[in-house]
This record gives structure tokens, C-alpha cells and sequence, in this order.
């Protein structure tokens, strides 16, 4: 399994109020978790009317896709010239498929009688 963080700061320039801000942001999220079925939402920044962190997630069964898909994400929210992007930080994550588990857990257990 992959998976791909992403840290976005954003520039909302054209904003005079956090009200204005939350609108675009509240924008920019929608459309893309419409468009790309991603976890995303604002994750800093939410007292500053022109400035904003958006974090984002993807998980998928091959580094290339994943990689495809983050990159789409961003070149997404930097086409709808709602805001300006000032800066990206995107890490990738390979998890084995062996299961540690959390405990020594059955599946039987947790089957409803």
C-alpha cells in the first residue's frame, strides 16, 4: 500500500475578510474532493484572511499512481484561479502488506452475534 501526503499553502489575495477566505477555501475543497475523491481539508491558517494550509491524502496500490494523482491534485487547485499557490510539500509512504495487527485479535471476535 501508498500513501501520499500533501501540506498546500495558499495565498487568497483577492480576500478582505475571513468570511471571503472560508468561501474560496470552502470552494477550492469541494471541487477537488468532487473531482479526485481525495481526503482534504484546511489545516492551518485559519485566522489569517489571506493565507491558508490545506492538507490532503491518497491511498492507492502503486507509487506511480499515487504519485500521478497528487500531482493532478495540485495542477487541479492551481487551475481554478481561485488562489494563489505559494507552496507544496508532498511525502510518500510505502506500507508492507504484512499485518501487525493491534493485538492478538480474531476476526471472529468482532463479528456481531
Amino acid at each position: 500500500m501508498v500513501v501520499g501526503t500533501g501540506i498546500m499553502d495558499v495565498f487568497v489575495g483577492g480576500s478582505r475578510s475571513l468570511k471571503e477566505k472560508r468561501s474560496v477555501v470552502r470552494r477550492i475543497l469541494g471541487r477537488t474532493k468532487n473531482t479526485f475523491n481525495v481526503s482534504i481539508a484546511e489545516v492551518g491558517a485559519y485566522d489569517d484572511w489571506k493565507r491558508c494550509r490545506i492538507g490532503f491524502g491518497i491511498v492507492g496500490n502503486e507509487r506511480g499512481f499515487v504519485n500521478s494523482k497528487m500531482d493532478k491534485v495540485v495542477n487541479f487547485i492551481e487551475g481554478l484561479n481561485l488562489a494563489d499557490i505559494v507552496n507544496v510539500s508532498i511525502e510518500m509512504y510505502s506500507i508492507s502488506g504484512a499485518w501487525t495487527g493491534c493485538g492478538d485479535h480474531r476476526i471472529d471476535e468482532f463479528q456481531e452475534s
